[in-house]
């Protein structure tokens, strides 16, 4: 029992402590609400830049030209063998089939140019067009190997996959995600710096206050408690606002954007608000709330000492 009083005897404390000093408390809190909005639009960004690179890395496709003379039995043998592959994605469009009587078929209706030229190819013997595979590997990063081993199939005329392109798209991707990754770490460990010392900067105004309480003998857990709950308030308050920004902000621009669709289109899209936007302010909700204790409590121990 005398531990929750403890407790909220320091609680109320606290809350007296922030309203008798509001304008210590609230420089901290507006320093906590830029530092962590800041953090919450770079983890924003980040994630979606993640979310995009894997989005193009799995659209990357092998296409498989068939020899022009192959039969209908080659081609099943050829899918059997393809779908042993190892870096094959899961899934039913991982490998797709195109007939050369279905593509003469998509070319016709294109235009009235193909239509004219192809209409007489009727069979199979007729049509001089190649049967294809378009096959979707897991790891982008060893496509090359992929390629190699599907060339080797009997059967298999060309392989494309537009080599050059996927080399420089792997290495700006990962160059991407790699620089993203570093700028939100950074700015992490800018935003706690920034908060812990405004916060120390609060608690270093008030150090007659804290050698008072050590003259009427209180001891230094008792001194703690009530700017550990300090901290932590003022780093939730501080919280609150980006929070709510990432919350209803993000949502905001990916309903404008007709369900994140970036310049219109489905191909490249923002990730989906649910569940993005509360990790992030559990993020931020953990940042403010521990940067704000060590800050805190940082700060009067240092006067503590003897």
């Amino acid at each position: 029992m005398k531990l929750f009083r403890i407790i909220g005897r320091s609680i109320r404390d606290s809350f007296n402590s922030i309203f008798r000093n509001l304008a210590f408390s609230f420089a901290s809190i507006f320093c906590i609400m830029i530092t962590l909005f800041m953090v919450a639009v770079s983890a924003i960004l980040a994630e979606n830049v993640n979310y995009i690179t894997n989005k193009v890395k799995s659209d990357v496709t092998i296409v498989v030209f068939l020899d022009k003379d192959i039969t209908e039995e080659r081609i099943g043998e050829i899918e059997e063998l393809l779908y042993d592959l190892d870096n094959l994605q899961d899934g039913e469009d991982a490998i797709v089939f195109n007939s050369k009587m279905d593509i003469r078929e998509d070319w016709m209706e294109s235009s009235d140019i193909y239509e004219s030229v192809m209409g007489s190819w009727d069979t199979r013997e007729e049509n001089p067009l190649q049967d294809t595979y378009h096959v979707k590997v897991t790891d982008i990063k060893l496509i090359d190997e992929t390629a190699e081993e599907i060339e080797k199939i009997e059967g298999v005329d060309v392989v494309k996959y537009g080599e050059k392109m996927v080399k420089n798209l792997v290495s700006v991707f990962d160059a991407i995600k790699n620089g993203s990754i570093i700028i939100v770490i950074a700015l992490v460990a800018v935003a706690a710096f920034l908060i812990a010392n405004t916060i120390r900067i609060t608690i270093f105004s008030r150090k007659r206050e804290i050698d008072i309480m050590r003259l009427v003998g209180a001891s230094n857990i008792n001194i703690k408690i009530p700017f550990f709950f300090e901290g932590l308030f003022l780093g939730i308050l501080g919280a609150a606002i980006p929070i709510l920004a990432t919350i209803y902000g993000y949502t905001a621009i990916y309903e404008a954007l007709d369900d994140g669709k970036i310049f219109g289109t489905s191909w490249i899209t923002l990730v989906k608000p649910t569940p993005l936007v509360y990790e992030i302010s559990i993020m931020l909700l953990i940042i403010g709330a521990v940067v704000g204790i060590i800050g805190s409590v940082g700060a009067v121990k240092k006067h503590l000492k003897i």
